[in-house]
């Protein structure tokens, strides 16, 4: 799961970037319209989409391996819950955002039109958070202890009557 959170930083860091040529080829022109390429996204989606892959598939096979048997569709409902919580968090940021950066009359990190915004600084600081959370994933795993889930032989322990 680690190194999902790690591509997620880089696709971040990426789509920052990307925002700024962009915001650059839109100023230098003097147009609405940016001439900078749309090709140059796909990194990012590439790498988020990686990013996701690794995290899914990882928080799958933990809650997998670590509940017990009978809670098996439990665990991979919180998996599902922990992805609907994060889409929620990333909500209620963007509204938090939009409240702290649009006081005093300025368009904000991401206004209407995003030439007068700042959304680069919103990726930048989405790869910031991400990184906290990176370091957080670090230390709880390193004190992590692995449960091992012995599948029982429920047949060889009845008893049979003579």
């Amino acid at each position: 799961m680690g190194i999902g959170l790690v591509i997620a930083v880089a696709a971040m860091v990426s789509a920052g970037i990307v925002e700024l040529q962009r915001l650059k080829y839109a100023k230098d022109s003097g147009n609405e319209l940016s001439s900078l390429s749309i090709f140059w996204q796909i990194p990012q989606y590439i790498l988020i989409g990686v990013s996701e892959a690794f995290m899914y598939v990882a928080q799958l096979e933990f809650f997998a391996a670590q509940t017990p048997d009978g809670l098996k569709s439990l665990g991979i409902g919180l998996c599902m819950s922990s992805t609907a919580l994060g889409s929620y968090l990333t909500s209620v940021l963007l509204t938090i955002v939009m409240k702290i950066t649009t006081r005093n009359g300025e368009p904000g990190w991401i206004p209407p039109n995003l030439n007068d915004g700042h959304m680069d600084r919103f990726f930048f600081l989405t790869a910031g958070i991400t990184v906290v959370n990176f370091v957080a994933y670090v230390l709880c795993a390193k004190r992590f202890k692995c449960i091992s889930m012995e599948k029982r032989n429920y047949a060889k322990e009845v008893e049979l009557m003579p």
